[in-house]
């Protein structure tokens, strides 16, 4: 894909699980939703993995290690090894290594996916700033991460110690609603410090640098739910993109997406892969025509007309609405156009 402002959804003749070598998916919203499986996950990654896809499982969480991640997907009927797991633990792990010696004692506030990540790379992980820490690395540690663990990072790192982060989400889904990210605890420690970490996930260059790097992957396709993570993420890296309604990402989210933000392709759900993706043609004096709709910009909203697969009329709003905001995001109302279709 080019760095040029996308102004709408791609088209494919082919299926997406034939036209791209590996799928780089993302888990919750994804795959998954409150750790179960989401409707038409298992059958369509069984089906693209059949079909001589590779898949791998990118996640920012850095608290689980591989092995569970396996495990868990596992157990929802997709069969999955530890080397199909990619983590930003794993990322954030390299990018340390790269900055410090061999054997380095590291100054851990997360859990054991950060431990195991910092093993493999050769280096020690480490409990208190009193360790002689070479860095510090900050990554989710679960909801009974003790309040000293920040103390912990914030006496190192106001030494001086190098700090690092596996990801800068501020919130998580949970089975009970949304919960503080890595994001907000690397707020704490930012706060107390006045630093600033280097971070290592997604939407940054070392998640997929990452992920490359033990996929192998020539021909990558991002999958993924969210804008700012997975879509900006896969816009850095320079590769294409399947956004999934299947987690937080919304009609209205879609449509005011900046360039960063706009996926190659948009689908309803993993189903996506399996097949090909519908020309967006112009339509004349602005308009786009999606399958039966065709959607124009009036004075200060999206407008819609026509009939057919609701999918197809969102990508024909997305098409009006990223060409009308060009590099920016797209101020016009879509509110009816996608109350019209459901959205």
């Amino acid at each position: 894909m080019s760095r040029s402002v996308r102004t709408r959804p791609e088209a494919s003749g082919q299926a997406l699980s034939e036209a791209y070598d590996t799928a780089l998916l993302d888990l919750d919203g994804v795959v998954y939703a409150g750790g179960n499986a989401i409707v038409h996950a298992v059958e369509s990654l069984a089906a693209a993995r059949e079909g001589g896809m590779r898949l791998a499982y990118v996640t920012n969480n850095a608290l689980r290690t591989p092995d569970t991640v396996a495990g868990h997907l596992t157990e929802l009927g997709i069969p999955t090894g530890a080397e199909d797991v990619i983590t930003s633990a794993q990322a954030v792990a390299r990018l340390i290594s790269e900055q410090v010696p061999q054997g380095a004692r590291v100054l851990v506030i997360g859990g054991e996916g950060l431990r195991v990540a910092l093993r493999e790379r050769g280096l020690v992980p480490v409990e208190s700033a009193d360790d002689d820490p070479a860095a510090v690395v900050q990554g989710f540690g679960g909801p009974d991460l003790p309040w000293g663990r920040f103390a912990e990072a914030s006496y190192a790192v106001a030494r001086g110690v190098p700090w690092f982060a596996s990801n800068t989400d501020l919130t998580i889904p949970s089975g009970r609603g949304i919960a503080p990210g890595n994001g907000a605890a690397v707020e704490v420690v930012r706060i107390a410090t006045g630093a600033e970490p280097q971070v290592a996930g997604k939407p940054l260059p070392p998640m997929h640098r990452e992920t490359i790097l033990r996929t192998g992957a020539k021909r990558p396709l991002v999958v993924g739910d969210r804008l700012d993570t997975d879509i900006e993420g896969a816009f850095n890296g320079e590769v294409d993109s399947l956004l999934v309604l299947t987690g937080v990402t919304d009609g209205p989210q879609l449509l005011a997406a900046p360039p960063q933000h706009r996926p190659t392709y948009v689908d309803a759900d993993l189903r996506g892969m399996l097949g090909g993706q519908p020309d967006v043609v112009e339509a004349g004096e602005g308009g786009f025509r999606c399958g039966g709709w065709t959607a124009t910009a009036g004075a200060d909203r999206l407008e819609l007309d026509g009939e057919g697969e609701a999918l197809d009329g969102l990508r024909a709003l997305c098409a009006v609405a990223w060409t009308a905001a060009g590099e920016g995001a797209c101020e016009l109302d879509g509110g009816k156009a996608l109350a019209r279709l459901g959205l």
